[in-house]
């Protein structure tokens, strides 16, 4: 084989005559290995909020979002 060329097999593609509301149709089911499945290890785990009672944020942030998410914002909350 060329060295040239990926290693992996290309991925199924759509047909072109599938209509837009089943795209996933195409999708052939996974095979199923046979064996036993992994015995899975039941642990409790704790999760911690370490994060500061108020969070700092910088004008710079601030103009971030207000550029990305401003006309949401003003949806949202008004133009206040």
């Amino acid at each position: 084989m060329a060295p040239w060329l990926p290693l992996t097999k290309p991925r199924r593609r759509a047909p072109t005559d599938t209509p837009f509301d089943d795209l996933y149709d195409y999708a052939a089911a996974s095979a199923r290995h046979g064996g036993r499945r992994a015995k899975l290890d039941r642990m409790t785990l704790t999760v911690t909020d370490d994060w500061p009672k108020d969070v700092p944020v910088t004008e710079a942030e601030i103009a971030v979002f207000e550029a990305w998410f401003g006309e949401l914002f003003d949806e949202l909350f008004g133009d206040g």
